[in-house]
């Protein structure tokens, strides 16, 4: 799929030969040249009909993407710049109806320049519809996608495309709320691109457009996989990998630190590729921010979606913790559990961090982790520092590795607001019992997880319980 493509074409691109079948196009009786008498409006819609074969600029059916059916709506950009009008508002809400109808997910192929001035403010109000229609779909528990064509501005941006679930852009594309002819003389063209968005936290990745489809396959696979019935069960927690402390586990609270902060310890990055078979990562707060801190995004494991949200083991900056909010709520809305990985050794608390909101960005990791309706399942593989490691931590839920500590604050910390010396750091770490088994003993932990036995098999990765609360 190229970025110009159009509708049918972009349609076909994504998916599976011959299954795509269009939706029938609502009926509406529209005074000559439309609702405005906009002369010459209506000879513009039939020179854009000859020129691109279409009568309206959005085209909308129902395909198969890798196998798993869908609802498809792929913007027209010939016919009046993929300009939204009263008849595409029409099939935009009849698309949304039909994927709630049908349960079905909803893939939007958007390349539009926005509202279609020969209509005025009723051209306007059809981004209420939208709005509208993806609240619903959203509260039906129904995964929206959105694929960023070029290009993608004004409203068409602003409903379809930054209000999806999961959103994926092509190379190059344009992307922005303002159009080209309308942004400020002096503004800097690169933050209109799909790459520049993808940089500010708006969009969760760039995809060349060889790589779409199966991209796009492994997204639905993800989202709108089949559920089992019943309640969600909770994913297990990771097998404890290659340890500084060779599994074993520490005698004193100061030698748990320093296995924690070993830099041969393994990181977030490592216990995933272990963890899934297939995972697809989801990118930035939608205001403005990324940190690569943190690791989001959905994976396949023995074929069951599960959620992430990882620490890396640096300062968790506020855009991690929104991008972790968001991943859990949308779990939490597709049903699906979620596995988050703490290692940290503690939030962000320089300047630029308080000023991009740390105490509300925890604050609201927190909130989405405690009304999560779906299982949370937390796994501390370094450190844990403070609230900052807190706000991940599923209470009820959270195991531990051989090589990992929880502190209240860290023991250097701790010693200087007790006035006491730097060197006594170790002691005051033993006086904090912030070792794996006294997590344990304390309550903190369900337990301390084992490496995986020597030989693979369906047990493989099952904890092992370590004291009163071990795994049951």
């Amino acid at each position: 799929m190229t970025t110009r493509l159009p509708a049918r074409a972009a349609i076909a691109s994504v998916t599976d030969t011959g299954s795509f079948a269009e939706l029938p196009a609502p009926h509406r009786d529209s005074p000559p040249d439309g609702p405005l008498g906009w002369a010459g409006y209506d000879e513009s819609r039939a020179r854009a009909a000859r020129r691109t074969g279409e009568e309206e600029s959005v085209v909308t059916g129902t395909a198969r993407v890798g196998g798993r059916e869908a609802v498809l709506i792929s913007f027209e950009f010939g016919f009046l710049g993929g300009s939204l009008g009263e008849r595409t508002g029409d099939r935009l809400e009849a698309a949304y109806a039909h994927a709630r109808a049908h349960r079905l997910p909803l893939v939007s192929l958007i390349a539009t320049g926005g509202s279609r001035m020969q209509e005025g403010m009723l051209a306007l109000t059809q981004l209420q519809r939208v709005a509208r229609q993806s609240v619903l779909t959203r509260a039906a528990g129904l995964p929206q996608i959105a694929v960023l064509r070029d290009p993608t501005t004004g409203g068409g941006w602003a409903t379809l495309g930054a209000g999806a679930d999961v959103v994926l852009a092509l190379p190059g594309a344009q992307v922005g709320f303002a159009g080209s002819r309308v942004r400020p003389a002096d503004a800097d063209p690169a933050a209109y691109t799909a790459e520049g968005q993808y940089a500010a936290g708006h969009v969760d990745a760039v995809v060349a457009a060889a790589e779409f489809p199966e991209v796009l396959a492994d997204w639905l696979r993800l989202l709108a996989g089949p559920r089992a019935e019943g309640p969600v069960e909770p994913a297990d927690p990771p097998a404890a990998l290659g340890s500084a402390g060779e599994g074993r586990a520490p005698e004193t609270g100061w030698e748990a630190v320093a296995q924690a902060r070993h830099p041969d310890r393994p990181r977030a990055e490592a216990y995933l590729d272990a963890y899934f078979d297939m995972r697809r990562p989801l990118s930035g707060d939608r205001a403005g921010g990324t940190d690569p801190g943190m690791l989001c995004g959905f994976g396949l494991r023995e074929g069951r979606a599960i959620a992430y949200a990882a620490q890396c083991g640096t300062a968790t900056r506020p855009a991690g913790y929104r991008t972790a909010a968001r991943v859990i709520r949308l779990a939490d809305r597709l049903g699906i559990p979620v596995l988050t990985l703490v290692d940290t050794p503690g939030a962000a608390n320089d300047a630029a961090a308080e000023r991009a909101g740390a105490g509300a960005a925890i604050a609201d990791t927190f909130a989405a982790v405690a009304a999560a309706g779906v299982p949370v399942t937390t796994l501390l593989i370094g450190e844990g520092g403070s609230g900052g490691a807190l706000a991940l931590a599923a209470p009820g839920n959270t195991w531990v590795t051989p090589d990992s500590y929880f502190s209240v604050i860290a023991p250097e910390l701790a010693a200087a607001i007790l006035k006491r010396p730097p060197s006594d750091a170790p002691a005051t770490a033993d006086q904090l019992r912030i070792r794996p088994q006294d997590l344990v003993a304390l309550g903190v932990a369900r337990g301390v997880v084992a490496p995986p036995p020597p030989r693979s098999g369906p047990m493989s990765n099952r904890p092992r319980g370590d004291g009163p609360r071990g795994f049951r």
